[in-house]
């Protein structure tokens, strides 16, 4: 028994080190080495910005311009290739939207426009959908902007992105899941018609029960009305039995932002917790700077959409979701190896009682022969 432990300890450091060395052996690929080596970086291309007259600062990384109703002008940004090989370059536009966490984003986006906005950035801001660059070229992507002809007080907001076509990425697992690394850059374009600064305004549109990344959860949605951008923007919501006190989920954050004329789906977490179909008030407290908005919101989760949130909410054990195949395979598993480690100690008790045995027998017949070897000297004697 202790020799076979010797040898398993002797075969197990090997595996050992190897397992390691698989785990901490540097990941860094080809792909990502060559990338390292382009003088362009991920994306493959660079860019740069040639301001025109009418740019409001001059010292933006981004188009901030002040224009006339009906007025056309074209914009261009230099887009260069200095590798070796042709790269094609997709060329997106995209208006100004809020996201949950309260971060506007300028690029492509699933988020709808909101009901408020008066003129739509892609109807004004027109190009190509795509660019190509041979080796060492550099070429001017031109952009048209067509102002409404009907005037209006604070801005337009959107953005300009510019992404390789055909892009694989790099790819990362972080919680279990697989992301696909992409890399593009996003150049801000702003529009106005003068320079009155219009104060946002808030407007709730509805409270009601959702999933934040397969969790359940309350959703908040609220627009920005005006178009003007919302900064400094903190968020307190707190989720009530309607006629009750207590205080079943709550959610606070700080530090957010709003672009003009767009919604906010704000997420409150029920903590990992079943859905409860039923009827909530929601109290909804927006803070920015010395602007307050205030709403207390009744709202009913229904059983058919407690139901369905619950059976698709990832966090939860769902006693019709249980795998029981699954469960008899592991449990099966399970049996199999202990009963092939009881199997495996009696054929190694039942070899060493078997030696044992085969020791006693020739000790035994070993003394018989030294007994029978000393009568026959006594005999001679």
């Amino acid at each position: 028994m202790k020799k076979n432990i010797k040898t398993i300890k002797q075969w197990l450091l090997p595996i050992l080190i190897i397992t390691i060395g698989l785990f901490f052996s540097p990941s860094t690929n080809h792909a990502e080495e060559k990338q390292n080596n382009n003088p362009a970086g991920a994306t493959g291309f660079t860019y740069s910005i040639t301001f025109p007259d009418n740019q409001v600062k001059k010292d933006l990384g981004y188009f901030k311009l002040q224009m006339e109703p009906g007025k056309n002008q074209q914009i261009s940004i230099a887009l260069s290739n200095p590798g070796t090989e042709k790269v094609t370059i997709d060329v997106k536009l995209n208006g100004a939207k809020t996201n949950q966490n309260g971060v506007i984003e300028y690029g492509e986006s699933t988020i709808k426009n909101d009901p408020s906005l008066p003129f739509d950035f892609t109807n004004i801001v027109t190009g190509p959908e795509t660019v190509e660059l041979a080796p060492g070229e550099t070429k001017n992507l031109d952009l048209t902007i067509q102002m409404p002809e009907t005037s209006f007080d604070g801005v337009i907001a959107g953005g300009i992105q510019l992404m390789r076509a055909n892009q694989n990425g790099t790819t990362s697992n972080e919680g279990g899941s697989k992301i696909i690394n992409q890399y593009a850059y996003v150049i801000g374009v702003v529009l106005q018609e003068s320079e009155k600064v219009l104060a946002p305004n808030l407007e709730l549109n509805s409270v009601k029960a959702g999933q934040s990344n397969y969790r359940n959860a309350i959703f908040i949605n609220y627009s920005n009305v005006m178009a003007a951008y919302l900064n400094d923007m903190t968020v307190e919501v707190q989720i009530k039995p309607k006629g009750k006190d207590t205080v079943l989920y709550e959610r606070k954050q700080t530090a957010m932002r709003m672009a003009p004329n767009s919604f906010i789906d704000f997420p409150v977490s029920m903590n990992g917790e079943r859905m409860v179909a039923g009827d909530y008030v929601a109290d909804i407290l927006v803070t920015s700077g010395d602007k307050k908005w205030a709403w207390t919101k009744d709202f009913t989760i229904s059983d058919k959409d407690a139901n369905k949130f619950n059976e698709r909410d990832v966090g939860l054990v769902q006693e019709k979701g249980l795998d029981w195949k699954l469960i008899a395979l592991i449990v099966a598993g399970v049996l199999v190896l202990i009963i092939l480690i009881f199997v495996i100690i009696r054929i190694l008790r039942k070899k060493k009682q078997e030696k044992e045995l085969a020791l006693k027998k020739e000790r035994k017949k070993k003394k018989q022969q030294g007994s029978s070897n000393g009568k026959s000297s006594k005999k001679k004697d």
